[in-house]
Parts: structure tokens; C-alpha cells; sequence
């Protein structure tokens, strides 16, 4: 079962993700923490999605009752990833407090399945958002709809707007 949502933050963010908000990811996990929230769900995904479980990783040295909650969109997600990201995926999820498969296979329409799932269990929403189109943009724009707290880690990217209804 998956903690309280008021307790808990979702990441969201694009594949081509560059690290450069790596220092902010932890002051915003730390901080996030400092307000109550102790669970970080990642959607598992290249990119921006790793990078987040592994901050949240990193942090548990200093907060021990941090808890990763790894929500992978369909079993085998990660026989896409190319072998390094595969084996980085590997470790996150031995490390996992818990894991959520939401499908036993690829379908069309399950990483909507699984940023519905992130939006549906969070209060907050911590994204690496450019503005481009896409399954980022979706899960914004559904988070801003549904009154979740967003925080934005990228710094170039325009405003996002919770009316925009098109997802690519």
C-alpha cells in the first residue's frame, strides 16, 4: 500500500535529462521532507526519472526514513533501456523500498497508465519540464488540473499551463 498522498512527491521529467539540476533535486527532496513528505515515487524511465530515485538514494545517508517507491509502467520496462541504463535500473530497484508494476507487459497507452498513477498518489510534483510536448507535459498538466503543488527544477522552461489538453 502506498503511504498517505499528502505524504508523498512525484517525479517527472524528460529522457534527455542532463544532470543539471542534480543539486537542486536534493535540496528539494530535503526540503520537501523538512514539510512532512517521506515517500518519492519514480516512474523509472530514463532520463530524469532515474536520476530522482537516485537522488532520493543518496539523500536516505542523512534521512534514513525517506522511502523510494519505484512505479514501473509494464514488467521488463527496462529491456528498452540501452545496458547501461538497464543495470542502473537494476540497482534503483534492489534499493526500492517497494515496487508497483502496473502491467504485466507493454500495452499502448501505459506510461499514461503510470503518470496518471504518480499524479493519483502525490501532492506534490517535482519535474524537469522544457515546455516540449509530450508524456512530461501530459503529467504537468494533469498534476496542475488536479491542484498538486509543482515544483519546477528546470530553469529555462516557460510557465506550464494546466489547460492545455494535447499530450504531444
Amino acid at each position: 500500500m502506498i503511504a498517505d498522498p499528502a505524504t508523498c512527491a512525484a517525479f517527472t521529467g524528460h529522457r534527455t535529462y542532463d544532470g543539471s539540476a542534480d543539486e537542486a533535486l536534493r535540496r528539494t527532496i530535503a526540503d520537501l521532507r523538512a514539510r512532512g513528505l517521506r515517500t518519492f515515487l519514480s516512474g523509472m524511465a530514463v532520463g530524469f526519472d532515474l536520476a530522482a530515485a537516485e537522488a532520493v538514494l543518496a539523500c536516505r545517508s542523512d534521512m534514513p526514513d525517506l522511502r523510494l517507491i519505484a512505479v514501473v509502467p509494464f514488467r521488463g520496462q527496462e529491456s528498452r533501456f540501452p545496458p547501461t541504463e538497464r543495470e542502473r535500473y537494476r540497482q534503483i530497484l534492489a534499493q526500492a523500498d517497494r515496487t508497483v508494476v502496473l502491467a504485466p507487459t507493454y500495452h499502448t497507452g501505459c506510461y499514461l497508465v503510470r503518470n496518471d498513477y504518480l499524479v493519483g498518489h502525490a501532492a506534490t510534483l517535482v519535474a524537469w519540464y522544457d515546455g516540449s510536448p509530450g508524456g512530461t507535459r501530459y503529467t504537468v498538466q494533469r498534476a496542475l488540473r488536479r491542484g498538486l503543488e509543482f515544483i519546477q527544477l528546470h530553469r529555462n522552461a516557460p510557465a506550464p499551463e494546466a489547460r492545455d489538453q494535447r499530450l504531444f
